[in-house]
């Protein structure tokens, strides 16, 4: 990798290709230092494999938690741009454009991401009573998919950027993800194929599903050709409105494969572990599999009403999208069902309320993009906040608090504590949590249903009732609420940061703590489930 890094310096020379180069040679080397410095340490330990494999899973939380603050930090800063524009400093680097890409893949790819990387390795073995099958290829797959984040987001400042939509970053770094992408899915498929259970639980279903499907998404939705090998700047071979629906196949099932199936895995998983109760339907959750794996390939179309793309082609997709709503509120039910029996944990336990008020949201998101998918809605919606307030109420009110949750279970399991350093601090991070949520949420439903019905509304004379700044005035108020709840939810996220370094810090339990290993058969001698 250094020398890969020493050749893309000197291909790129002064273009952003070849400080990416340097970039890469610091890391590597950064990582050959790490590797060199255990040369003289004592072998491993012959009995090794009767283990599991945590120490990836320990780094992967803490990627994930630094690119969370990172991300959100971020996210805060453009919202605030909207509200005071002089906050960009009259810098070209720090302008919305190129600041608003480093938050999405802050958060998605970074925080989401590592926290998907971390959690899938730490479901498999557990629920295939296997090692990791591999030493060096789970870190290859951490960090490796890290430097694809670094990449990406020091591509934007300096302005390198393809223009698509959760797939800003340009062909190199695209490349160099299909690599780490490809190995984590020969390990995951490994890991798999030496389970000691013979059968796989669903959470692995979802955690597959997002594995194999992100990899086609990106390959096809990025095959583009460069201007040179040592240029940042590419061409996408795709023309036109066929780039537009290309575009948009990705985005949307970035949205239901990154964003949706694998958080579905997690849900899945810690849910029922936490609630020290079974699924309430196992049969449920395999045909929501189904159904969301089969329906969401294609309602990506539904992005490009009242476009050039073919109306057939808008139908479909607007279609499919209704349809979604079945399997969606399928998990959704299971879930919250699952809690039957377990309500007053959902009372006392922030932990679990963080899962509880995610499976709400996955269901209330869920129905709304169906809705907005409905051509005469979309007609009010489109490019408006409603849009923005609709991806943060899934964003924040799902895929963060699912994250959140699985984390304060996993953390004290991992770390060989009898719980988080402090449960008050958990309550803490729920209550800024929900509250940065909704009114963030509130507040771009509010702005987004304005924008839309002052943008179609008409004089006598037919003419425009408001102009564009006319309506511009009348969101002031809502971008600033908008960014006091991101700062909210930042803060509570700096909450959990230090939650979770307080419990690495303590005194693991003694007792118990060699009771989690792969030939500890499950009590009931059947398909491990989360519950046990």
């Amino acid at each position: 990798m250094a020398m890969v890094g020493v050749a893309m310096a000197a291909l790129g020379r002064s273009d952003p290709f070849g400080v990416h180069g340097v970039i890469v040679l610091v890391y590597s080397v950064g990582l050959l230092f790490l590797v060199l410095s255990s040369f003289y340490a004592p072998e491993p330990r012959t009995d090794r494999q009767a283990s599991y494999y945590d120490d990836p899973i320990k780094v992967g939380i803490a990627l994930s938690m630094a690119w969370a603050v990172f991300g959100m930090f971020m996210g805060v800063w453009i919202a605030a741009q909207l509200a005071w524009p002089t906050l960009a400093f009259d810098a070209a680097w720090s302008t919305f454009g190129r600041l608003r890409p480093t938050h999405t893949t802050g958060v998605i790819f970074g925080f989401g991401g590592n926290a998907l990387i971390a959690t899938s390795f730490h479901v498999v073995q557990r629920t295939s009573r296997a090692r990791l099958a591999g030493q060096i290829s789970p870190w290859f797959v951490l960090l490796g998919f890290n430097l694809f984040c670094i990449l990406a987001v020091t591509g934007y400042v300096m302005g390198v950027t393809q223009s698509k939509e959760y797939a800003e970053a340009e062909w190199y770094a695209d490349l160099w993800l299909v690599v780490v992408w490809v190995t984590y899915f020969i390990l995951y498929l490994r890991t798999l194929a030496r389970r000691k259970e013979p059968h796989i639980y669903v959470a692995n279903w979802y955690y597959m599903a997002f594995i194999v499907v992100v990899a086609i998404l990106h390959i096809v939705n990025n095959l583009a050709v460069p201007v040179s090998i040592g240029h940042a700047k590419s061409y996408t071979i795709w023309a036109g409105v066929q780039d537009a629906m290309v575009q948009w196949w990705y985005g949307h099932n970035a949205v239901a494969f990154f964003l949706t199936s694998g958080f579905l895995g997690m849900m899945y998983y810690y849910l029922p572990k936490r609630a020290g109760r079974p699924i309430f339907s196992y049969r449920l959750s395999i045909l929501s599999f189904w159904g969301i794996t089969f329906f969401y390939m294609w309602a990506g179309s539904h992005h490009l009403h009242y476009t050039a793309l073919p109306h057939w082609v808008q139908n479909l997709g607007m279609t499919f999208s209704v349809m979604l709503l079945v399997p969606s509120w399928a998990s959704a039910g299971n879930a919250l069902l699952t809690l039957n029996g377990a309500w007053h944990k959902v009372r006392d336990d922030a932990t679990l309320r963080f899962m509880m008020v995610a499976a709400v949201f996955y269901g209330l998101s869920t129905f709304e993009g169906s809705f907005l998918a409905i051509r005469p809605v979309n007609s009010l919606s489109h490019y408006t906040d409603w849009t923005i307030g609709h991806v943060h109420a899934g964003a924040l009110g799902w895929v963060a608090f699912i994250t959140f949750g699985s984390l304060y279970t996993l953390v004290p399991a991992l770390w060989k504590r009898d719980a988080m350093h402090s449960a008050a601090l958990v309550e803490v991070h729920f209550w800024l949590a929900l509250a940065g949520t909704l009114i963030y949420v509130f507040a771009m439903w509010n702005s987004g249903i304005i924008q839309g019905l002052m943008w179609r509304t008409y004089t006598e004379d037919g003419t425009l009732a408001y102009s564009f700044v006319d309506s511009l005035i009348a969101m002031y108020p809502y971008y600033i609420a908008r960014a006091f709840g991101g700062l909210l939810f930042l803060l509570g996220a700096l909450v959990a940061c230090y939650n979770i370094w307080m419990t690495a810090r303590a005194t693991p339990l003694i007792a118990g703590s060699q009771l989690d290993l792969p030939d500890r058969r499950p009590a009931t001698g059947t398909a491990p489930s989360p519950a046990e």
